[in-house]
């Protein structure tokens, strides 16, 4: 089985010399944000960083058409996610990681289906993230003693953040944490039959929940904290989905 691992500010990449899986970053629905690529280290995960090689798409203007593409053409079974999130739950503190199980969409004008004319898709999204991957991932945490608990993605559109009183509303939906890129990513996957499932790692308390204004710079010493983290758990999780049964 070979995973499709995508990440961004959560996760940068899965570790050196990696050999890129496409000659092209070309697609039918455009340019992706780069190249997929396998590491050594790791022969089941493909990965793709959203944001681009230097970091420098913002999360509306990514191409998460051509990125889903590009990962179900470099013949992965499955994707899992990784994203950098605010904390909206109180319960929250910067660097906890949660597994979403549901996900409430805000974003407007992004290209969100490969469906059209030639094309009539109606997908059943009743599962956003696929069951069976986030069991996986829940087993690999337990192995490593990592605690995730379950949550509500609510995905704006950014690159600003969200006002206090956005946050407000969003908690009033059922959010529990707030994040700018998991759609259309998981419905795209889900169009493509690829499941997919995700893991938070939050960064900063949401606006409104913090007692401080919100800082790139504090996000970022976080995620640089918690990365290797996240590559033990997902290494664990790789080896897991590789034994048969």
């Amino acid at each position: 089985m070979t995973i499709g691992i995508i990440g961004g500010t959560g996760l940068a990449t899965l570790g050196e010399r990696p050999t890129a899986v496409a000659d092209s970053a070309e697609t039918p629905f455009g340019l992706a944000s780069g190249l997929p690529r396998r590491f050594a280290e790791l022969p089941n995960a493909v990965f793709l960083n959203r944001h681009g090689d230097r970091h420098t798409v913002l999360p509306h203007l990514i191409n998460y058409r051509a990125n889903v593409w590009m990962m179900k053409n470099s013949g992965v079974d499955a994707i899992v996610a990784v994203f950098a999130v605010g904390g909206i739950a109180r319960s929250l503190a910067d660097g906890d990681f949660v597994l979403p199980d549901q996900l409430v969409d805000y974003t407007w004008g992004r290209a969100h289906t490969f469906a059209g004319t030639d094309n009539f898709l109606h997908v059943d999204f009743s599962e956003p993230f696929d069951a069976g991957l986030r069991q996986a991932l829940s087993r690999s945490a337990d192995r490593i003693g990592l605690d995730l608990c379950d949550g509500v993605y609510g995905c704006t559109q950014g690159p600003r953040f969200e006002t206090p009183a956005e946050i407000d509303r969003m908690e009033r939906d059922g959010c529990t944490v707030v994040g700018m890129t998991a759609m259309p990513e998981a419905a795209l996957a889900r169009e493509l039959d690829l499941p997919y499932a995700g893991i938070c790692l939050v960064v900063n308390p949401a606006a409104g929940r913090g007692l401080v204004s919100l800082e790139l710079a504090d996000m970022r010493k976080v995620v640089t904290d918690a990365e290797p983290t996240i590559r033990r758990l997902l290494v664990e999780f790789l080896q897991l989905v590789e034994q048969p049964g």
